[in-house]
């Protein structure tokens, strides 16, 4: 037996403890989580994608195993969770990229106040100026990301609205949320999403009281 492990699924019935040292703020999350996830103006299966897809961006092992499960149930294919993984890593690796238009002001000493400005955006070339190889490969794995497949442009467009906010790029809320709501998206669709967003990111945390849980008895 491994007493190294951080993780374990077995662990994971700890969380009603939690039930017992914080009964309403437990019960609280719960309902939340539960309506967050349900159907609605978003399938519960297009819900739980994007559950896994935040769950990756959070890192959260507990939720990958639990809403992997859940999508199975839904009858999602493995080719399905793999295209809403992919656009979960595009997001997070296109927040860096876009927070380089930050890291050229900060290096030239040119920005002003605003730290998120629109303009800022119109910087990035100079990134594809610098490495014009590096800078398509990077675009290629965008493209390739978030076009249509199993999953429409319109669901991971929506995807990614979700990954975004969890992220915290403001860039990328700005530029998916204008493109989901081309692809007829309704600001219903984009709330849903982001509930889902915001209930994967505080699950996550709630997910990892197991390891303090653990940690304090020791």
């Amino acid at each position: 037996m491994n007493t190294e492990s951080l993780y374990k699924k077995s662990d994971s019935k700890r969380l009603n403890e939690l039930g017992k040292l914080a009964p309403e703020a437990y019960r609280a999350f719960g309902a939340f989580n539960q309506k967050a996830l349900a159907e609605g103006a978003l399938s519960a299966k297009l819900k739980e994608l994007i559950a896994v897809a935040v769950a990756h961006v959070t890192g959260c092992p507990y939720c990958i195993e639990a809403h992997v499960k859940k999508i199975r149930q839904f009858e999602a294919s493995k080719e399905e969770m793999f295209e809403a993984i992919m656009v979960a890593t595009a997001l997070k690796a296109g927040s860096a990229m876009a927070h380089g238009a930050n890291a050229l002001q900060a290096y030239d000493g040119t920005g002003d106040d605003d730290l998120y400005s629109l303009k800022n955006m119109n910087r990035l070339k100079e990134f594809r100026e610098e490495n014009a190889d590096l800078f398509r490969s990077y675009l290629g794995f965008s493209h390739q990301a978030m076009k249509q497949g199993l999953l429409s442009q319109k669901e991971k467009e929506c995807i990614a609205v979700a990954v975004a906010h969890v992220t915290g790029c403001s860039y990328c809320i700005d530029a998916h949320t204008k493109m989901a709501k081309k692809l007829g998206a309704s600001m219903e669709e984009l709330t849903e999403a982001i509930f889902v967003a915001t209930a994967l990111k505080a699950g996550s945390a709630l997910a990892h009281s197991i390891n303090a849980l653990n940690a304090y008895g020791e």
